[in-house]
């Protein structure tokens, strides 16, 4: 049910850094979705930006926030800063009741750090705006769904991350969120650390000492858990419906399957948030902004799972 009593869900999305590929695969993907969608779209950002891509005025929230002039692929603090109060304005407009979740183009850490705003990305930044203690990075590629266990980490300080108590506290999160999310009882898959899962202990401990107990400690409290796999293979798995979700890891592990199973359409969706919050999986590509030729499917599918997501609430 949609906020406020409204028959479409509202879908803010921000234009995110516009020195960046952000105003272009809003563009793109607002053109693509305009052909029967059954939800309504609303862009945060610069109308100047937005206006001379092609976009509708009236569909803008304009915060008249940049410059004429910006110089695009760099980092800068006038677009970082730009960036981040088009996020403040989504949220301000969520706790309003104007708009029932939120997309996100994507943004530079740099440029918002240099712009005043303190945060590692956006989940980090959308936590501290909705007073958020506990959330989760996850990706949604068709039915692959994968959450994470640890983000951007050094792979020897992610290893050492992989502990029982941490794992059920994750698992059980999941099992929560994701069940709220979807509207149902769901199936959750735990990845292995190592080759094979281990291999009985050939290729190494952890599956033993930390990961199975934490399985078979969330067995116990009911949750639909099993595990570890080998994580060469539990990913397709998941991907042909056998699982609802896998917890992975480390970053690598989770997102090299779903970039190459679901290139260009996959999303990122943040768990434990009181609103929805999707996103693309891709960065601000400033190497390719301003040319016209960046991808907008992964924008695309972020609009339109934030739809279908508050849709089944």
């Amino acid at each position: 049910m949609t906020r406020e009593g409204s028959s479409r869900p509202r879908i803010a999305v921000t234009m995110g850094d516009a020195a960046g590929i952000g105003p272009e695969v809003v563009v793109k993907a607002i053109h693509t979705l305009q052909k029967n969608a059954d939800f309504e779209v609303i862009v945060i950002g610069d109308s100047r930006y937005l206006e001379n891509a092609g976009v509708d005025p009236a569909f803008v929230v304009d915060l008249a926030n940049l410059p004429d002039k910006i110089e695009m692929g760099v980092d800068s603090a006038v677009t970082g800063k730009a960036a981040a109060e088009c996020i403040v304005r989504a949220v301000e407009m969520w706790k309003a009741g104007e708009i029932d979740a939120i997309a996100t183009a994507p943004i530079s850490k740099n440029s918002i750090r240099l712009g005043g705003y303190d945060f590692q990305g956006h989940t980090e930044f959308l936590a501290h705006l909705t007073g958020t203690k506990r959330f989760a990075m996850s990706f949604f590629g068709g039915n692959l769904r994968v959450v994470l266990l640890s983000t951007h980490l050094a792979l020897t300080k992610a290893i050492e991350k992989v502990r029982k108590e941490p794992l059920i506290d994750l698992i059980e999160f999941s099992n929560s969120t994701l069940g709220k999310l979807l509207g149902r009882k769901i199936k959750i898959a735990v990845a292995g650390l190592n080759p094979h899962a281990s291999e009985n202990g050939m290729f190494g401990t952890e599956e033993a000492s930390e990961i199975l107990p934490a399985v078979e400690e969330c067995r116990i409290r009911g949750i639909d858990v099993s595990g570890p796999y080998s994580p060469d293979t539990i990913f397709l798995r998941c991907a042909r419906a056998e699982f609802d979700v896998v917890i992975a890891l480390y970053h690598d592990q989770a997102t090299i399957p779903v970039k190459a199973l679901s290139f260009n359409s996959a999303v990122n969706v943040t768990l434990g948030l009181p609103l929805i919050r999707t996103s693309v999986d891709h960065g601000t590509a400033y190497d390719i902004a301003g040319r016209g030729i960046a991808e907008s499917s992964s924008m695309t599918a972020a609009i339109r799972l934030a739809a279908e997501l508050v849709a089944l609430k």
